[in-house]
């Protein structure tokens, strides 16, 4: 281990290295000397663990099944019945229930497992033992509503326990969860619920965010009318005041009103668990089924050996309800560790709010967005100096490709031996693809290593694996957590066009990837949104790194009109700022010398605001379609956006360049 070098940093600069005793400290260390005394596998390091685990799937995966001691009601025939991707059928025989796993057993009953900080409420602490009572009685409480095995459980709450105890007790059933945040709109909301013809919908009538009231009132009843397979509506009253209730509802209290005992319904491997949504800026989003054992194994490795979780650590990391990262946040559970539910304005009253949460919990973990990161640094905070940030041991980034000064930021502000784990993977597989081992070095600008089991590489357009250039990630070995399928797609047409026809039996995952030599990665952004410029594609993130280094812009986004072969850049500015000729060139000149002629644009444009969706990510499919022509409303859902009225200035501009 040790703390960042004076000047600049350079991309592949080690930050960090694994002490000596890393085999004995981390939990990857204890699940390798288990294969060597347990197996008879003994793998000196890091890459000769990951060559076994994609080429011996059967050995790997099943050796998680013993190390983690899942509790099956029924025993598993083999490993992997059928190998082809799509339709990789994992484990047949077992039976099992995620929920189970989650809750731990008896003797956990007095250890903490959630802290739960909001703008609409007092703190809550909740201990495994609350955690199996409330549980134990929402199930009572959806049997009494007819709730049985494959039916459809969704919700319209925030990140908060009870959205927690209702996707668990939904999960004991053998039901089937799907959620949405409640600053969604109906339009929203129904092109993702609409699709499941749920029986029960849990709500709440309003929230605060920051210093706002927000009522979503009409919203619920919107929904509530779209979706006549409804058999009830369960309130959660939450934002306080005359407005917080809704008609004709069942309470949450009344929900929770009986005891009832703790069950498991035992489902196969692949039963659906719970329905995430691709983004959906427009048309019906993916709705991506994930099943109880899948997630269970996956979120077990992922969390254990990669975040080296375990009993007494932390977890912080903001999250909506519509994000995966809340699956993954809620799954740290199977760990026996405990986790921080943010709800509200994550920057509310101002962007020191998540750091100075860290100093209030004691989080252990603290899971950052490269764009909060980035935001943070450049608002001058210094997190480092004011809080005492002494009880994290892990930093991760996840979300978006974090630039250089994002590495020397965190390492500054954070004491040195912190591991930071950047690391990328999505909603389709519900976890991380490339990411950190804490014994393995942290290489500035990149990704350590592909996680075990995820035999992740490069392919150039003729579907060949490359190293050292950029191209399409692929995964060519199946997953557990692999979409068990799409909702609605009866024939598997739609998830076999989504990831499996563009290289036969292989996983197009949809982003833009560089692996080094040491098998470390770079993601420049997704693939769809490459920029092609005299026949070389370049990353978006690159150039966003430069722009946004600029005092002067807040924000930018850039898309590349092929026909014409216009680069087109836009920039937020900060207040009072004016998009001068001399601003233009001096971002001009730092792209053409920090990156390419080719990444000069042809126009730069000063824009209110960038569209975003509430996960984060820029949109610039859908401001590319606009710009060639595209309705406004046929590209995107203003509910979708952070800003409803930030898509609004690309068609305006749209229409100029078109008169």
């Amino acid at each position: 281990m040790r703390a960042i070098a004076d000047g600049p940093l350079a991309m592949g600069q080690v930050l960090w290295t694994p002490p000596a005793d890393a085999r004995d400290r981390f939990e990857l260390g204890r699940y390798m000397n288990w294969l060597r005394d347990e197996r008879g596998l003994d793998f000196p390091e890091y890459p000769a663990l990951h060559r076994w685990s994609v080429t011996d799937l059967d050995g790997f995966w099943g050796s998680l099944w013993d190390f983690f001691e899942i509790r099956a009601r029924t025993p598993y025939d083999r490993v992997l019945g059928k190998r082809e991707m799509p339709g990789a059928e994992w484990f047949p025989g077992a039976t099992l229930n995620f929920a189970e796993h989650m809750l731990g057993r008896e003797e956990d009953s007095g250890s903490v497992a959630v802290v739960a900080r909001s703008q609409s409420r007092e703190p809550i602490e909740l201990t495994f033992g609350d955690l199996r009572e409330q549980v134990a009685r929402a199930r009572t409480g959806l049997e009494r509503l007819g709730v049985r095995p494959g039916d459809r459980v969704v919700a319209y709450l925030p990140n908060i326990p009870e959205t927690l105890v209702a996707f668990l007790a939904t999960a004991s059933l053998g039901a089937i969860w799907a959620t949405c945040p409640p600053e969604f709109g109906t339009r929203s909301v129904m092109s993702r619920l609409g699709q499941l013809e749920p029986a029960v919908l849990l709500a709440v009538a309003g929230y605060r965010y920051g210093d706002k009231l927000v009522d979503r009132r009409e919203q619920v009843a919107a929904v509530r009318e779209l979706l006549p397979s409804l058999r009830m509506v369960v309130h959660l009253p939450y934002a306080g005041g005359e407005g917080d209730a809704l008609p004709d509802t069942l309470g949450w209290d009344e929900l929770l009103a009986e005891p009832g005992p703790l069950e498991f319904e035992p489902v196969a491997f692949g039963h659906p668990l719970y329905v995430l949504f691709s983004s959906g800026t427009t048309g019906l989003p993916k709705a991506i089924v994930h099943g109880h054992g899948g997630i269970l194994l996956e979120h077990l490795k992922n969390h254990t050996f990669s975040w080296d979780l375990r009993a007494g650590d932390r977890l912080q990391w903001f999250t909506t309800t519509a994000w995966m990262m809340w699956n993954a946040l809620v799954s740290v559970l199977l760990t026996r560790a405990s986790i921080v539910m943010i709800d509200g304005n994550p920057a509310y009253p101002d962007a020191s709010f998540q750091w100075q949460l860290v100093e209030e919990t004691g989080a252990t973990f603290f899971g950052v967005s490269p764009a909060f990161t980035m935001a943070c640094r450049k608002e001058g905070l210094e997190p480092g100096r004011r809080f005492d940030l002494s009880s994290i041991r892990m930093l991760c980034a996840a979300g978006s490709p974090l630039p250089l000064e994002g590495y020397e930021w965190l390492y500054q502000q954070v004491d040195p031996d912190v591991y930071l784990n950047n690391g990328s993977g999505g909603t389709d597989v519900c976890t991380g693809l490339v990411q950190g081992y804490p014994l393995l070095p942290v290489w500035a600008g990149e990704m350590a290593t592909p996680m075990l089991g995820v035999d992740a590489v490069a392919f150039d357009p003729e579907g060949m694996p490359i190293v050292g250039e950029l191209g399409e990630l692929v995964i060519r070995q199946p997953m557990p957590s692999m979409p068990v399928m799409f909702w609605n797609d009866p024939d598997g047409s739609r998830l076999r066009a989504a990831y499996f026809e563009h290289f036969a039996g292989v996983m197009r995952y949809g982003d833009w990837i560089l692996f080094t030599e040491r098998g470390s990665s770079m993601i420049t952004g997704r693939s769809d949104a490459t920029l092609n410029r005299g026949g070389v594609r370049l990353g978006t993130s690159e150039l966003y790194a430069v722009v946004e280094e600029f005092d002067e812009v807040l924000d930018s986004l850039v898309v590349h009109l092929e026909q014409a072969d216009d680069l087109l850049l836009f920039v937020v500015l900060r207040p009072g700022i004016e998009l001068t000729d001399g601003l233009r060139t001096r971002i001009s000149d730092a792209l053409r010398s920090e990156l390419s002629p080719r990444h000069c644009p042809d126009e730069v444009v000063a824009v209110p605001a960038i569209p975003r969706t509430f996960t984060g990510k820029k949109l610039e499919l859908p401001v590319k379609r606009i710009l060639t022509g595209v309705a406004m409303e046929e590209v995107v859902s203003r509910d979708m956006l952070i800003e409803p009225n930030a898509i609004e200035a690309f068609a305006d501009y749209a229409a100029i360049r078109a008169s």
